[in-house]
């Protein structure tokens, strides 16, 4: 979301391919407290009521939690994050940038390859702070074109850098078959701060409860999520918590979810 890594952080700028593809120095993360809209705008419970947007699942009864990615995917990181997931036999939903999928086709072919979910993080990692219908669509096709030529899939999933959304956003990606992904509140790693292993895996694990989205990114400058996964994921599976997508995850609800890509 922004420096290596790039995340759904909080700022005015609209980036252009070449300064996505330069990886900017980090900029903070949209948090929880934000709520990632803009004050005045319609609030979380006004679009959660609608079922326009998704933070989590409580009301499943079976032990899933979700493990979400964010900005990939990198050279370096994704697969070690993948060799992750493999060893403890969890699947992930990977929200992409465009602009990544078509520098690293193969992580993208991996990643479906070895059953994960793929969602659009928009082509440049663009941070919609006054959007129009036009340029949201404009976003959500080129990286729905990259995902599509680079992994041969649809991803059906939408998360909005920075975690900014609006009524004008969310109905753009609704239009295009989109359902709109954030979240658990409490499951804000803020693993992009670098705020330490500990911090990171102590954020999951204190707050682990089923239904939960937890937020991570794969493309982060000096990263710590990969070892701080590296006692998460065990940790977890000990108590019995299955590592599911979000579509899976959004099946698993009474009224059923969107189908997988």
């Amino acid at each position: 979301m922004t420096s290596l890594f790039r995340s759904g952080a909080a700022i005015a700028t609209v980036f252009t391919a070449v300064l996505a593809l330069a990886l900017p120095a980090a900029s903070p993360h949209a948090s929880a407290a934000a709520e990632g809209i803009a004050p005045g705008k319609k609030g979380r419970a006004y679009f959660e009521n609608r079922g326009d947007i998704v933070w989590e699942v409580a009301s499943t009864r079976e032990k899933l939690i979700c493990l979400t990615f964010d900005d990939g995917p990198d050279p370096e990181q994704t697969p070690a994050i993948l060799d992750l997931l493999k060893r403890y036999g969890a699947k992930g939903t990977f929200f992409v940038t465009g602009v990544q999928a078509l520098r690293h086709p193969e992580l993208i072919r991996r990643e479906v390859q070895e059953g994960h979910e793929l969602g659009n993080h928009t082509y440049h990692h663009r941070m919609f702070r006054h959007p129009t219908a036009e340029s949201v669509r404009g976003e959500l096709e080129d990286a729905e074109r990259a995902i599509a030529q680079a992994g041969g899939v649809r991803s059906r999933l939408f998360r909005p850098p920075g975690g900014y959304y609006d009524q004008t956003i969310v109905d753009a990606a609704r239009e295009a078959g989109y359902q709109v992904v954030m979240w658990s509140w409490h499951q804000d790693t803020r693993d992009w701060s670098r705020p330490g292993v500990e911090r990171i895996a102590r954020k999951v694990l204190d707050n682990a409860r089923p239904g939960d989205i937890v937020l991570f990114h794969d493309r982060v400058e000096h990263t710590q999520t990969i070892a701080a996964l590296e006692r998460i994921l065990p940790e977890l599976r000990q108590r019995d918590f299955q590592f599911v997508t979000v579509s899976e995850l959004l099946r698993s609800a009474p009224t059923g979810g969107p189908a997988e890509q």
